[in-house]
């Protein structure tokens, strides 16, 4: 079992930048692909960003259109860690955020179908 725990939520002013960071437990973690979705209230949880697992040093990362260009995925696997930069952040980013993994490293990473979830970390950004 994985769980996944994460942290660096918060207030910020728009224009401001977060980090999150997602810390997993387990020996497997570089075997997963990792993801990023976030929920605001009132609406469906959507897709964020993805990073997937690599054999080697190679990793590719995917984004919603709405992200593209302001955040960045990246993982840390000697720290079993995967992380979200946030730039430019706007209002409309305001969302609870949840970390997600995979096993099947193929198929769609923008499908909310992952095999593990954390619970979740609010940023909030004010205009």
């Amino acid at each position: 079992q994985v769980q996944l725990v994460e942290s660096g939520g918060g207030l910020v002013q728009a224009g401001g930048s977060l980090t999150l960071s997602c810390a997993a437990s387990g020996r497997t973690f570089s075997t997963y692909a990792m993801g990023w979705f976030r929920q605001a209230p009132g609406k469906e949880r959507e897709f964020v960003a993805a990073i997937s697992w690599s054999a080697g040093s190679a990793y590719y990362a995917y984004y919603a259109d709405s992200v593209k260009g302001r955040f960045t995925i990246s993982r840390h696997n000697a720290k079993n860690t995967v992380y979200l930069q946030m730039n430019s952040l706007k209002p409309e980013d305001t969302a609870v955020y949840y970390c997600a993994g995979r096993i099947d490293g193929s198929g769609d990473y923008s499908d909310p179908d992952y095999d593990y979830w954390g619970q979740g970390t609010q940023v909030t950004v004010s205009s």
